[in-house]
């Protein structure tokens, strides 16, 4: 071989290796799905999106049962997500169906409604929203329970798993669920069929933003979590009269003054000293003025506890001492009515074994903790009761230094429900879909070959 002939088979061989090399940095590399962004940077990529669609739920909120734009918004990002959707399952309930191949079905739930409060946080997003309420009071209208980070935040866990196909399989159940702070969502969507329109949920999640608790921690229960909650309306009846003249009437405001106080007495007399219970009467309404003394003295009520036996113990205590306040006082029996009633939550032991562990290697073990039950109520509960194992956990959703200040000052942080309390969204939406995107591919995971 001449030295031409091996000059141009050197330039030959230096071109095919070349060519060779960039055709090799434009495929993937065999470590790129390995490597793929994880839930927590996919966030952090996406916080931008994320926080502007969290300031449009938090601008535009909907009552329970008037959630309409707010469920064909959430219908419209999941389907934009590559979900099947459903809407109009029992109310203004959305259903989203990710597909992907054999394998357990796993149903992330969000709720939709908001609370008649009028917001004074001074953001520059603030709600400014009044409307109507059921009973035809012109009220203000807020997001004060975050709710509207529960749908942000599975919004972006729906664009992650369905970005991300390769990493689980089975089905993911979107559920947005109207009506929570009524306790009558959840009730109302499984009497239209959810889990026989779709498909029954092996598992079930869901998370709930927390007032008292630092951004980037969560925090959770295993067991009893939230209590049994009931509203109880009580109607003394007396007979009415002059105020200067108490000896011809039956005073109804008297006799539900002794109620008030020996209602107290179900709890501290007749409850093991260890099983918690409360009995608030948060209203009390009777007369139009100082010297007349009204036919009747209206009260309202909230009962919490968490075992049925001892949730029937106080409904039952509470009839009992109401009627014997009546016939104490001469007067004719109560009326007793129950109503919004919404059963405790219990957090499936073994589903929080296993989801538990992933939260600390997201996090970090120290920004988990274990938490104390509430007396608080959610009708996320009611999934429980129809047969699937359930767990709600709680996220930190205030900035470390605002938490500070507060302490600093002796005083709480505004509680959820208050006009004063709203979420630092970005930290709080990174730790939200970084943990439950993740937890849903622990319950997801393919099946090993």
């Amino acid at each position: 071989m001449n030295s031409s002939t091996t000059s141009n088979a050197a330039r030959l061989t230096s071109m095919l290796a070349f060519a060779i090399a960039t055709l090799t940095a434009a495929l993937p590399t065999t470590n790129s799905v390995a490597t793929a962004a994880e839930p927590g940077e996919w966030a952090a990529e996406n916080l931008d999106d994320l926080v502007a669609l969290y300031q449009h739920f938090h601008r535009n909120p909907e009552l329970s049962f008037a959630e309409k734009e707010t469920s064909a918004r959430v219908a419209e990002e999941w389907r934009t997500a590559g979900a099947k959707v459903t809407e109009r399952v029992g109310g203004y309930g959305v259903v989203g169906l990710i597909e992907n191949g054999a394998g357990p079905t796993l149903m992330l739930r969000t709720d939709l409604d908001a609370l008649p409060v009028t917001e004074q946080t001074g953001l520059a997003y603030a709600s400014t929203v009044q409307v109507k309420d059921a009973a035809g009071k012109e009220v203000g209208t807020m997001h004060a329970c975050g709710h509207d980070i529960h749908m942000t935040n599975l919004i972006g866990v729906a664009r992650y798993l369905s970005a991300n196909k390769d990493r689980w399989a089975g089905t993911v159940m979107l559920v947005g669920q109207p009506a929570e702070e009524r306790g009558s969502g959840a009730r109302a969507m499984l009497a239209d069929g959810l889990f026989k329109r779709f498909p029954k949920p092996d598992f079930a999640l869901a998370l709930h933003c927390d007032s008292s608790l630092a951004t980037g921690k969560v925090a959770f229960r295993e067991g009893y979590a939230l209590a049994n909650v009931d509203s109880v309306d009580i109607i003394v009846r007396g007979r009415g009269g002059h105020g200067a003249f108490p000896h011809a009437t039956i005073d109804p405001v008297v006799q539900a003054a002794h109620l008030i106080v020996d209602l107290q007495s179900i709890i501290s007399r007749e409850l093991h000293p260890s099983e918690p219970a409360v009995i608030t009467v948060g209203s009390i309404h009777a007369g139009t003025k100082h010297n007349i003394i009204a036919d009747e003295c209206h009260l309202q009520l909230t009962v919490r506890s968490y075992s049925d036996k001892t949730r029937k113990h106080l409904l039952d205590g509470i009839a009992r001492k109401a009627k014997a306040a009546a016939a104490s006082a001469g007067a004719p029996e109560p009326t007793i009515t129950h109503s919004d009633g919404t059963p405790a939550m219990f957090n499936d032991e073994k589903l929080v074994r296993r989801v538990a562990p992933v939260f600390e290697r997201v996090l970090g073990k120290e920004n988990v903790q274990d938490r104390e039950p509430q007396l608080g109520g959610e009708d996320f509960s009611e999934y429980g009761l129809a047969g699937v194992p359930i767990f709600m956990y709680w996220l930190g959703t205030v900035e470390p230094h605002r938490l500070r200040s507060f302490t600093d000052r002796k005083l709480p942080p505004p509680s959820l429900h208050s006009p004063l309390y709203y979420p630092e969204p970005k930290e709080t939406l990174k730790a939200g879909v970084a943990t439950m995107a993740t937890a849903a591919m622990e319950l997801l995971a393919p099946a090993k070959p």
